[in-house]
Formats: C-alpha cells, sequence, structure tokens
C-alpha cells in the first residue's frame, strides 16, 4: 500500500500521479509473487492535491499463524523497487524493514475503502462518502484505496491486519467490526471472506465461524481445497485441533443483474454456497 494523492485512472499504478514507468516497473515485480500493490490516499478532497514530502507506506500479511502488518515512510517510491517481492509473499518482512525502515503498525486498524470511480463508479458514489464519514466521525486508520474487487458490493472495505473484506459496507457496521479487529475477532456481519484464501476457502472458513461462534481472529486455517468449479470439499483447521469438512458448490447469482455499477449488460455473477458442514473426528494416539 503506497500513499498516493490525487486522482486516480482504472489502472491506478500506471495512471495516477505515480510515475507510470515506475508504475509498470512495480507491476512487473510484483508478478506471480502472491503481492498485490494498491494505492491509497486520505479521505476528502483529492484532484491534484499537494503532493506530501513523505509518504505512508504499509505492507501486510494475513495467513493466519503469521499475520502482521508493517509501516514505513519514504520520499522516494522507487524504494520500492528493492524489495524482496517474493520473500513479502512468503510472509517474509525482513526487506520491507531494511529498505524502508518499517516497524510493526502500532495504530487502529487500517479501513482501505474502495473509492476508485474510474473502476467502477459505484466506488467513488458509495465508497468516497463512507470513507469521508468515518473519518470525520474520529476512526483512525481510514485511506482510501484504488482497487478491492467485488464491485456489485460496493462500498467494499479491507480490513487490516487480519485482512477481511465487508460489502456494502455502513458505518456503524464498520466501527464494530474495526473494535473488533483491535480485540482480535472477526465480525462476521457483511463479511465477504478472508484474503489469505481462495473464493472456495473464504466461504467454507466463514461457514464455520457461523456455525461454532468461534470469532478469534488467528483460530482458524483453510488446510486442504480437493476439486474444481463447480464443487469442491474443504477442509478447515482450528489450532485447538477440530477439523471440519465444508462443500462448496458454484452457484449463479440470481436473478440476472449488472455486475457493476453502470454496465449495462446483465449477468449472473458466479457465487460460493456451502451446502454441507461436517466436523472431522480426529484420531488421538492414547497413552499406554
Amino acid at each position: 500500500m503506497l500513499e498516493q494523492p490525487g486522482p486516480w485512472g482504472a489502472k491506478a499504478l500506471t495512471s495516477s500521479h505515480l510515475d507510470p514507468a515506475l508504475g509498470r516497473a512495480l507491476e512487473a515485480a510484483a508478478k506471480d509473487t502472491g503481492v498485490r500493490i494498491v494505492l491509497i490516499r486520505r479521505p476528502g478532497r483529492h484532484a491534484d492535491r499537494r503532493m506530501p514530502a513523505t509518504r505512508r507506506v504499509y505492507v501486510a500479511h494475513t495467513v493466519p499463524g503469521n499475520v502482521w502488518l508493517r509501516a514505513a515512510t519514504t520520499s522516494d517510491p522507487g524504494q520500492l523497487l528493492d524489495l524482496d517481492f517474493a520473500a513479502l509473499g512468503r510472509g517474509d518482512h525482513r526487506t520491507f524493514d531494511a529498505v524502508l525502515g518499517g516497524r510493526p503498525h502500532d495504530g487502529d486498524p487500517l479501513a482501505l475503502v474502495c473509492t476508485n470511480g474510474k473502476r467502477d463508479r459505484c466506488c467513488a458514489l458509495l465508497g468516497r462518502p463512507l470513507a469521508a464519514e468515518l473519518a470525520t466521525s474520529g476512526v483512525g486508520g481510514v485511506w482510501e484505496v484504488t482497487h478491492l474487487g467485488g464491485h456489485r458490493f460496493s462500498p467494499t472495505v479491507l480490513v487490516l491486519p487480519y485482512g477481511y473484506a465487508y460489502g456494502r459496507a455502513e458505518a456503524h457496521t464498520l466501527k464494530e467490526v474495526l473494535h473488533g479487529a483491535r480485540e482480535g475477532r472477526i465480525v462476521l456481519e457483511g463479511c465477504r471472506g478472508g484474503s489469505a484464501w481462495e473464493r472456495p476457502g473464504q466461504a467454507a472458513e466463514l461457514a464455520v465461524r457461523a456455525r461454532t461462534g468461534e470469532d478469534a481472529a488467528q483460530a482458524l486455517s483453510v488446510v486442504r481445497t480437493a476439486g474444481a468449479a463447480p464443487r469442491w470439499e474443504v477442509t478447515v483447521a482450528h489450532t485447538d485441533g477440530r477439523r471440519w469438512q465444508v462443500d462448496v458448490a458454484q452457484g449463479a447469482g440470481l436473478p440476472p443483474r449488472p455486475e457493476s455499477c453502470g454496465a449495462s449488460v446483465l449477468g449472473s455473477p458466479a457465487r460460493m454456497d456451502v451446502v454441507a458442514v461436517h466436523e472431522v473426528r480426529v484420531a488421538t494416539a492414547l497413552a499406554s
């Protein structure tokens, strides 16, 4: 996450006030590493906002058991090219610390609100008022972000450090979500899943949370996903040793509707439906 005030185009890394050559180089450096680079800016007026002398940079890893959020500042965004993106994708933040002087983020959880109207106008029409309302009400850690996906769920928000996404978010609900994140809890209302998992795993993990009432942020992990569209068997494990098998099927969102704001063509976007949740008995050896 690199702070970049000013307007953003549809492909923000190469269509903003960031040097487009640097944007292309960053895209190439992050390709196939598991790292996603986004631009962030503070809520409020932004059309040609003056560039700050130093910019905030964050990096997060959201896999349970190795969740972290690091922060730094830089006066030269070109420094990001010196990062080992493959190592970051594996959860190793040492080059971030060495190159940028990164330290653990010790402030409020981050709420990244998608507001890139050039990708989808609903992100601006719905996301920017949400970000502004949160910021003006004193909620810390609020940033506008270039793109999260899931336009039809606008306004969409990613909450860090744990990396859970929320759709059709409202300010009062999001305040509860952020309060939970400060305490290491996941709030299920409006939750679209954890960014550490693919879509079948996201649906499966949320189903286990709903069934068991487990809200500890790092208690569950997706340890196995078998199958392919339209059907998967997902194994979800708890840190206490319990396991569940979750059957997930791909369905179609009905009735047909535009898949993004302003789209004229109706579609039936894929959805993940949890068909069954079974707790798996784990055999334990008995001492004689």
